[in-house]
């Protein structure tokens, strides 16, 4: 039976749309909800139907429901251009949608698990080849997508407007102004050639060239589901943000830890950076040239580290000891450290460490070394 809490004009709803797309009837077994998204595994009972799907749908009255639309409809368009345009299935297939009634009905990618619910439980040295999946299905994406910025953006049109501006420049980008205020009332004001590298940095950003890509718009583990044991058999799921943006931003998760990891070890030595860039590199060339590839990196690293230098304040009001605290350090550090492996922004790179050696000076408490690997092994969640 579906979940009380279901609404019964969803249910009728879903049934409606598959007996459509199947020329047959089809029952509702169970609605699941996967909280706390609007998103659901529901069982099926039908000749034609499989025996699962996944729906998600928008919800009315919601404060923000407007830019739910907006997010459902960036999704649709995303897996229809992959799967009917580009023809790769890296993402999950779509089976219905109901733009008017705020519903996408997509393949159920079960028995695969999210990545980092296997990080999590079993350690990062259990699943090398799993990261290994993750990393290439990314450079696989924005190989696959490059030169393609028409076909998708002709579909997103088709759905309502959108802004190919504020796809290339990040949902985060206003947020890195902040960091920057953040860092000047530390003692670190942002001058001289460290801002003109800044700029050179966002200007990269804004205008990828051939590093111009689709992304699904959150890169983190959470949102690659694959098999726990033999082939990985790698799927990317929720692309509610995608668009296209400078493909090196989807490399970032690899290098510097995202809000769930206290750290991410090094991706070079563990041959996680090799499985992206020789992935990338099968539809962008450019990724073979080191002095590009390294400057786009650095770029997309250091600016994700000023995002999130923008809760300082937050953090600040958090007591010693609260992992909040060495985690901003670390993600600090580790996008100085990936622009130096790269020879890329010496003087941004400076100004970076001496953010992070601030805080270490106004936390003693988290003035720890993060390149321990026993103490921060690669994909340590932050608790």
């Amino acid at each position: 039976m579906p979940d009380p809490g279901t609404s019964a004009a969803r249910v009728v709803a879903l049934r409606s749309l598959l007996a459509d797309v199947y020329s047959a009837s089809v029952a509702v077994e169970r609605w699941e909800r996967l909280e706390p998204w609007a998103v659901a595994r529901v069982r099926l009972r039908s000749a034609a139907a499989p025996p699962s799907v996944v729906v998600k749908w928008t919800e009315g009255g919601h404060v923000q429901a407007r830019t739910a639309v907006w997010r459902l409809r960036t999704e649709l368009a995303a897996l229809q251009f992959l799967r009917d345009d580009v023809g790769v299935g890296l993402a999950p297939r779509l089976i219905a949608a109901d733009v008017a009634a705020g519903h996408l009905v997509l393949e159920d990618l079960a028995p695969r698990t999210a990545l980092d619910q296997l990080l999590r439980r079993d350690g990062a040295a259990a699943h090398g080849e799993r990261l290994a999946a993750f990393a290439q299905a990314r450079g696989e994406l924005n190989a696959a997508t490059a030169g393609r910025a028409e076909a998708y953006y002709a579909r997103r049109a088709r759905l309502g407007p959108v802004d190919r501006g504020d796809d290339r420049a990040g949902r985060f980008a206003s947020y890195r102004d902040t960091g920057i205020e953040h860092a000047v009332a530390l003692g670190a004001p942002l001058e001289g050639r460290a801002a003109t590298e800044l700029a050179a940095a966002v200007a990269e950003l804004r205008a990828p060239g051939p590093f111009l890509a689709l992304s699904n718009g959150d890169t983190e583990a959470n949102n690659v589901l694959l098999h726990p044991s033999g082939p990985p058999d790698a799927r990317l799921i929720d692309f509610e943000f995608a668009g296209y943006t400078h493909a090196l931003t989807d490399a970032v998760c690899l290098h510097v830890p995202g809000p769930a990891w206290m750290s991410v070890g090094d991706p070079v030595a563990t041959g996680l950076a090799d499985h992206y860039r020789r992935a990338l590199a099968r539809g962008i060339p450019a990724a073979e040239d080191d002095r590009r590839y390294g400057f786009g990196l650095a770029a997309a690293c250091v600016s994700w580290a000023l995002i999130r230098l923008q809760r300082f304040a937050l953090v600040g009001t958090r007591p010693p000891g609260h992992p909040s605290r060495p985690q901003l350090i670390a993600t600090l550090e580790a996008a100085a450290r990936t622009a130096r492996t790269h020879r890329a922004l010496p003087h941004l790179t400076a100004w970076v460490q001496r953010i992070a050696a601030l805080l270490r000076e106004r936390w003693p408490d988290a003035d720890q070394d993060f390149t321990d690997p026993v103490r921060f092994p690669p994909y340590q969640p932050r608790r």
